[in-house]
């Protein structure tokens, strides 16, 4: 498949019992504030497990002395700040503020799950999704169903109209294939993934949304639906809700009255765990134009097939049968003996990760994450937190400085250190097979779309820092590369959690942090 242009919209934030959490070890590794200003709060012992010497010198002090005051504000007394800052081109550590304590990363955790899928898959690694005939073929006509076995591809969506433009490959695949009719069904195969469609430790109110879509092998349009809102024709009329495509394989139940004119929008939206019924309570303005949010589909595999019988009907390839998922089926068709037709190939991992990384797309992670599994031999969580191990101790990454819920970062189960988290984009910045093509996922600072988009603009950091953000509630993270006026490259990872303050204000206080960083020179 020729490469796509990817298209960058703002991303979302990105249970069994936390027993069953993937625990590498339970041990904590302490760390330390470094500055003056922080001496109250300083543990005994200076960094213990970071093992590179602190840099010397007035600039280095200051900067120390500027980083801390940051930190240490009036209004972040109860914050837990977990701060790494180390110079790439010298190795000594700038600043350090518990470099090894266990925080929830949110997002960062793609950091993990993007770098050790680069080593383990390869940046050039297609997912695969094979179009099988379930029956003869003969005078145009598939006397059978038509099978899409899925291999996790999640790129068959709508940014750029790329699935619309696969869906004509496909109709003219199946023509050149001999297929004008479909006498069965369209069934979807999502089972190369198996276990749990949702991550570890999700919270229940998640996962209506758009950004806790589950995950299937098969998917189409990330797993997501639009949710479309419209007001009555008065204040206290109920509201026009509708669902987009029709073939989503959601039900909604509404409850949205219209309010006042000027009113805000205030919706909530529940879907309970592997239900198809969406559940909307809430109220619009009168007169606005319509609202809009994502809602996540509870049946990838049946959303595929229904969106894809829809196209081939669209594009003049006549189907008899329904749209349906295999495990849904009585009459299951034997895949071993189809026919193959064609097997469709996902654009490489480089250009998936753009996208993860710089919307920070969940679905994209999770899908990952079992990927790694499935290299190992089963397309499972399980499996994939076995990978991810694998390869960070092979990178010297301690075993103690890392605990794998899920590939997103969504589950509030998953813990990193700081620590971690340098050392990894250290590695990655050491290795020239990854460190262009890691970097280039990551958004920029004032630039590009991404997640940082609107941040540190005017600044010494805006153009310069490459960071990825982390963000759901009480915890915000943004870790990253920028090079300093002296010209010197740093690593740098600024988690927060435990915080009461508004989220804007922590990121605030970490781009001030960034761009003195990018304002330093020894």
């Amino acid at each position: 498949m020729n490469a796509r242009r990817v298209s960058l919209f703002p991303g979302r934030p990105g249970s069994r019992s936390r027993a069953a959490l993937f625990v590498v070890s339970a041990s904590l590794a302490a760390g330390v504030a470094v500055g003056p200003a922080c001496a109250a709060r300083s543990s005994p012992s200076l960094m213990p497990t970071i093992g590179a010497p602190m840099a010397r010198g007035g600039a280095a002090r200051a900067l120390q002395r500027d980083l801390a005051a940051t930190f240490d504000a009036e209004s972040f007394a109860r914050t837990t700040w977990a701060v790494l800052v180390q110079s790439l081109d010298r190795g000594d550590v700038l600043y350090a503020r518990n470099p090894g304590m266990l925080v929830m990363p949110a997002s960062n955790m793609k950091i993990v799950t993007l770098a050790t899928a680069a080593e383990t898959l390869g940046w050039d690694h297609r997912f695969e999704t094979r179009v099988l005939a379930a029956g003869p073929i003969a005078g145009g006509v598939l006397a059978g169903d038509l099978v899409v076995v899925g291999g996790g591809d999640p790129s068959i969506n709508s940014r750029d109209g790329a699935a619309s433009r696969d869906f004509d490959e496909w109709a003219r695949r199946l023509r050149e294939s001999g297929v004008t009719r479909i006498a069965g069904r369209i069934i979807g195969d999502g089972r190369a993934f198996s276990g749990e469609p949702l991550g570890q430790g999700w919270a229940w109110d998640y996962l209506g949304y758009g950004y806790a879509a589950p995950v299937s092998a098969l998917q189409y349009n990330e797993n997501l639906a639009e949710l479309a809102v419209s007001p009555g024709a008065a204040a206290g009329a109920p509201a026009r809700i509708a669902i987009r495509p029709a073939e989503c394989a959601l039900e909604v139940d509404g409850a949205v009255a219209t309010g006042p004119e000027g009113s805000p929008v205030d919706l909530d939206i529940q879907r309970a765990a592997g239900s198809n019924r969406v559940v909307v309570t809430g109220s619009v303005p009168a007169g606005a134009k319509e609202t809009v949010r994502t809602v996540a589909v509870a049946d990838p595999a049946t959303a595929f097939a229904g969106n894809l019988r829809r196209a081939l009907i669209e594009r003049g390839i006549e189907v008899g049968g329904t749209a349906t998922a295999i495990e849904h089926t009585s009459q299951a068709p034997d895949t071993a003996s189809a026919r193959l037709l064609f097997v469709h190939q996902s654009p490489p991992l480089s250009e998936v990760a753009t996208v993860l990384m710089k919307v920070s797309q969940n679905l994209y992670a999770e899908t990952l994450l079992r990927a790694l599994g499935m290299r190992r031999g089963a397309g499972t969580v399980a499996e994939g937190r076995k990978a991810v191990a694998e390869v960070l101790t092979a990178w010297g990454v301690p075993s103690n400085a890392y605990l794998v819920a899920d590939g997103s970062g969504l589950s509030r189960y998953n813990y990193l250190s700081a620590e971690a988290i340098v050392r990894i984009l250290m590695h990655i910045h050491g290795d020239a097979r990854h460190r262009d093509l890691f970097i280039a996922t990551l958004p920029v600072a004032g630039q590009d779309g991404g997640t940082i988009a609107r941040r540190m603009k005017g600044t010494a950091a805006e153009g310069n820092a490459k960071a990825k953000t982390g963000s759901i509630a009480n915890v915000r993270a943004l870790s990253g590369f920028v090079t300093t006026r002296g010209g010197e490259r740093v690593v740098f990872s600024i988690l927060a959690n435990s915080f009461s303050v508004a989220q804007s204000a922590v990121d605030d206080a970490t781009d001030k942090a960034v761009v003195r960083l990018a304002e330093f020179r020894r």
